[in-house]
C-alpha cells in the first residue's frame, strides 16, 4: 500500500478494498429559525488527497500471487483492467456519490435508479460475496502465521482450517464492540501489514535485479502479452477483485475543493500509482518464485522467504510474516463490519426479515455478524475437500468476483440511468463528455465486469480444478444459489419488516460515532 491518506473517511470505509455502505460525511443538523440553512461539509480535499484515498482503499498484497502467475504478461493484464474497470469505476462512483451522498452507498444509488428490489439485490450481492471471500483471506492469514511457526504447515489442511476458524470467530467477536474498535484495528493493521511489507517487497525486487540474481521469469518481449486463451486469461477476474475499491474517493466528492477539476486528475494519478505498485510487487514475486511452485494463498511469504534466505537474512521471514498476519486481520475486520452494518440498514428499511436487524447498544449488527460467521465457516470447509489448497483459494476467489460483478454492473447501469431520469439532481462532479461520456464509461465498466464474469466459469489452466464440466456447472449453480435469495425474499416482503424507530436511532448513532479529526 501507499502511505496512509488523511483521516477524512468514515470509519465504516474499507481501507483495503472498497466501501459502498457509508456516506462520506453526515450532514450537520440544520439550524432552526427562518430561513433554514443547509450546512454543507467543508471542501478541504485536493487532487492528491483524493488519489491517496483510492490508493489506500485498493492496494492489498494478498492479490499479488494470483497475477504473478502471468509473469511479464501481468503488465498486459493490468493494462486491460485499468481501461476496462479501474478508470470507469472511479468516475462512476464520483458522480453517484456526489449526487446521492447518503448512507448506503451502492444500495442507495441502485435504488434511486431502478427501485427497491434492484437496490436490495445490490446490497445482497455485496454482502454475499463476503461470505465466500472470508475463507480466502483467512487462509492467507493462516499461511502467513505458519511461516512464524513451521513454514511447512502453510500447506497442511488441518492447521489451516483450525487457524481460520479461531481467527474468523475471534474477529467476529471483536466487531461486537462497534465501529471504533473495528476502525482502530483496521488503521494500525493496514500500516503494519500492508504498507511496510509492500514497500519491502518492491525494494527486495530491485535489489534482486541489481545484484544480478537469477530471474524465474527471464525477460522476453514475446512474454509481455500472455496466452490469450480463455483458460489462461481466467485470472483476469482475480485482477478485478484486486482493483475493487477504486470508488472510495467518490464518497468524498462533497468535500472536494474543485470536483470537476480534481477528480479526473486524482483518478489518473491513483491509477498510475496503484498499477505501478501492483506491477512492481507482482514482478518481485515472479522474479524469485517459479510459477510451478507458486501458491496462491502463501505466495507472498514464499517470495519473502526466498529473498531473505538468498540475502543471508532468513531470520527476517518470521517478523515479516507477523506483520502480514496483522494486515490480514485488519483486512478481514474492515470487510466484516462495513457490509454487515449496511445489510442491517437495508433490513431495517424493510428489504429483509427482522432476523437481520439484531444489534447491541453500540448498534453493532450482531445478528448479521453471527449469520455470516456460520455461513463463512461452512465455505471454509472447502479447504478440507478440494484437490489442492490453491484450488480452494481460487474457487472461492472466482465466486467472490461473480457476486462482486453483479453489484458493479448494477452500479454502472445506475450512473447511466440517473443521468437520464434525474438530470437536474445537483452533482458536484459529473463524468465529462455529457451523455456520450457517461455512456462510454458505463459501457466500459459493464463490458469489463461481464468479461470477468464469463471468465469466472472457465477452469484456469494454472490450477488443478478436477473435471472441467463439473467445475463449470458447480460455479454456475453456486452463483445462482447466492444471487437469487433477494428476489425470493422480495416476493414475500412484508411491511412489518420496516423498523422506523431503529432506523432513526441508527442514524443518530452513526452521527455520534464520527471520530474527531
Amino acid at each position: 500500500m501507499s502511505v496512509s491518506p488523511p483521516r477524512v473517511q468514515k470509519p465504516l470505509s474499507r481501507p483495503s478494498r472498497r466501501s459502498e455502505h457509508t456516506a462520506p460525511t453526515k450532514p450537520a443538523p440544520t439550524v432552526t429559525g427562518p430561513p433554514p440553512q443547509r450546512v454543507r461539509p467543508a471542501r478541504v480535499l485536493g487532487m492528491f488527497s483524493l488519489a491517496m484515498i483510492d490508493v489506500a482503499a485498493v492496494i492489498s498484497l494478498r492479490n499479488l500471487p494470483t497475477v504473478a502467475e502471468y509473469g511479464w504478461g501481468s503488465l498486459f493484464i493490468y493494462a486491460l483492467a485499468l481501461i476496462g474497470f479501474m478508470i470507469p469505476i472511479s468516475f462512476a462512483a464520483a458522480e453517484l456519490a456526489s449526487g446521492w451522498p447518503k448512507t448506503g452507498g451502492v444500495y442507495v444509488w441502485v435504488r434511486e435508479a431502478f427501485g427497491e428490489k434492484a437496490g436490495a439485490v445490490s446490497i445482497w450481492a455485496d454482502w454475499a460475496e463476503n461470505l465466500v471471500w472470508f475463507p480466502t483471506v483467512l487462509s492467507f492469514i493462516a499461511a502467513a502465521l505458519a511461516y512464524v511457526i513451521v513454514p511447512g504447515w502453510a500447506s497442511h489442511r488441518g492447521y489451516l482450517f483450525a487457524v481460520m476458524l479461531v481467527t474468523f470467530w475471534g474477529t467476529t467477536l471483536a466487531n461486537f464492540f462497534g465501529i471504533r474498535a473495528s476502525a482502530r484495528l483496521s488503521t494500525w493493521g493496514t500500516i503494519a501489514g500492508s504498507v511496510i511489507p509492500g514497500v519491502a517487497l518492491i525494494i527486495l525486487g530491485l535489489v534482486w535485479i541489481g545484484g544480478g540474481h537469477h530471474l524465474a521469469i527471464p525477460y522476453s518481449s514475446s512474454k509481455l502479452i500472455p496466452n490469450l486463451s480463455l483458460t489462461n486469461l481466467v485470472f483476469f477476474s482475480g485482477v478485478l477483485l484486486a482493483f475493487a475499491g477504486m470508488e472510495m474517493a467518490g464518497f468524498h466528492a462533497s468535500e472536494t475543493k474543485n470536483p470537476k477539476r480534481d477528480f479526473p486528475v486524482a483518478t489518473l494519478l491513483a491509477c498510475v500509482v496503484i498499477v505501478v505498485l501492483y506491477v512492481a510487487g507482482t514482478l518481485s514475486i515472479a522474479f524469485v518464485v517459479p510459477q510451478k511452485t507458486l501458491s496462491l494463498n502463501s505466495g507472498l511469504l514464499q517470495a519473502f522467504d526466498a529473498f531473505f534466505k538468498a540475502l543471508g537474512i532468513g531470520w527476517l521471514t518470521r517478523p515479516m510474516a507477523l506483520l502480514i498476519v496483522a494486515g490480514g486481520i485488519a483486512l478481514l475486520s474492515t470487510w466484516m463490519y462495513g457490509p454487515a452494518k449496511g445489510f442491517m440498514r437495508a433490513s431495517m428499511e424493510g428489504n429483509y426479515p427482522r432476523l437481520f436487524q439484531g444489534h447491541n447498544r453500540q448498534f453493532a449488527p450482531i445478528n448479521v455478524l453471527i449469520i455470516q460467521g456460520v455461513i463463512g465457516t461452512a465455505f471454509s470447509l472447502l479447504f478440507l475437500w478440494a484437490p489442492t489448497i490453491s484450488t480452494s483459494y481460487w474457487i472461492l476467489s472466482a465466486l467472490t468476483t461473480q457476486l462482486l460483478v453483479v453489484m458493479y454492473v448494477l452500479m454502472f447501469a445506475a450512473v447511466i440511468r440517473l443521468r437520464h431520469t434525474q438530470p437536474d439532481t445537483p452533482r458536484p462532479y459529473k463524468i465529462p463528455g455529457g451523455l456520450i461520456g457517461v455512456w462510454v464509461m458505463g459501457a466500459l465498466g459493464i463490458g469489463g465486469s461481464l468479461f470477468a464474469f464469463v471468465l469466472g466459469f472457465v477452469p484456469p489452466s494454472q490450477v488443478a480444478t478436477g473435471n472441467h464440466t463439473i467445475y463449470t456447472l458447480g460455479m454456475i449453480a453456486a452463483t445462482i444459489v447466492l444471487t437469487t435469495p433477494p428476489l425470493l425474499i422480495a416476493h414475500y416482503r412484508k411491511p412489518s419488516w420496516r423498523d422506523k424507530p431503529d432506523l432513526a436511532a441508527l442514524d443518530a448513532s452513526e452521527q455520534a460515532e464520527e471520530p474527531a479529526a
